[in-house]
């Protein structure tokens, strides 16, 4: 059997920090059980975090009107992209599962971190109308996020001054990596290392590494199936009517995102929902 690869695309600049601890954890548990894992140390490598025309080799097909999405599609399909950004798509193809870790900055990933998936995740090698969400490119791969924050856990609760987390992470989790097919994973959070003890920040390094140890067999988040939506630009790629029916009866919205003027069902971007859930009924 073929050595399974994981692909931690890391952001941090410091190998001090409580990041740097937690990509060796993930380092030293994966290889153990046998994974080559692959780590893309953005920093380190002062990866090019803007999207520019430099990612193209050779003519564009429209000089006069430069759009990078589609310039990009285009220099991918005829293997015109800049080195660095083959390189990484390279990594993606082989690994089974991408972890993205980082400092949260702003309620979401480290500039240098954007600019990856930016210029990684081009269209048609990660995504198209017709390959997105759980008939996306990567739909046989998983990917998850892996993070610490500033603020205290109690400060993204519903009732706490940052809000739901779960609101926090929609864009990422739904919108990046779920639009590309990945399984997402739930994340693992490290609530404000900076301001926690010594004790406390190994126990939850030790926390991340016993969920190591099975993590690839974990159920990922569940996300409203593509068949509750009329997928046609004629229709608006919106839920079909029979389904808003069908969910007036609930008590919780579908997703986070797709929550239909309902509550927001708990925990829907931080934990898997046990098998009886409302959305696994949804799919």
């Amino acid at each position: 059997m073929a050595q399974k690869t994981v692909l931690v695309v890391y952001a941090h600049q410091s190998s001090a920090s409580f990041n740097s601890a937690v990509r060796d954890v993930t380092v030293q548990e994966l290889t153990q059980q046998g994974y080559r894992v692959i780590v893309s140390d953005l920093y380190t490598m002062n990866f090019k975090a803007s999207a520019t025309q430099d990612d193209i080799i050779g003519d564009l097909k429209n000089p006069e009107l430069f759009k990078y999405g589609e310039e990009t599609m285009h220099a991918w399909k005829e293997g015109r992209l800049s080195d660095d950004i083959v390189a990484e798509q390279r990594k993606v193809l082989e690994a089974e599962l991408v972890i993205f870790q980082f400092p949260m900055y702003w309620f979401s990933v480290p500039a240098i971190m954007k600019g990856w998936i930016d210029r990684v995740l081009t269209q048609g090698f990660a995504f198209s109308l017709q390959n997105m969400y759980d008939k996306g490119v990567f739909k046989d791969k998983k990917a998850m996020l892996t993070f610490s924050t500033a603020a205290t856990q109690k400060m993204f609760q519903p009732d706490g001054i940052n809000g739901d987390i779960n609101i926090t992470l929609w864009p990422l989790q739904n919108g990046t990596l779920h639009f590309c097919g990945f399984q997402v994973l739930a994340p693992q959070i490290f609530w404000s290392p900076a301001h926690c003890p010594p004790a406390v920040r190994a126990a939850m390094l030790q926390g991340w590494q016993s969920r190591l140890k099975g993590l690839l067999a974990e159920k990922p988040l569940t996300f409203a199936p593509s068949e509750l939506f009329d997928l046609s630009f004629q229709g608006g790629f919106s839920l079909w009517p029979k389904v808003k029916e069908e969910w007036e009866s609930q008590s919780y919205g579908i997703t986070t995102g797709h929550h239909l003027g309902k509550l927001l069902p708990p925990d829907n971007q931080t934990k898997a929902p046990p098998a009886d859930d409302n959305q696994d009924k949804a799919s």
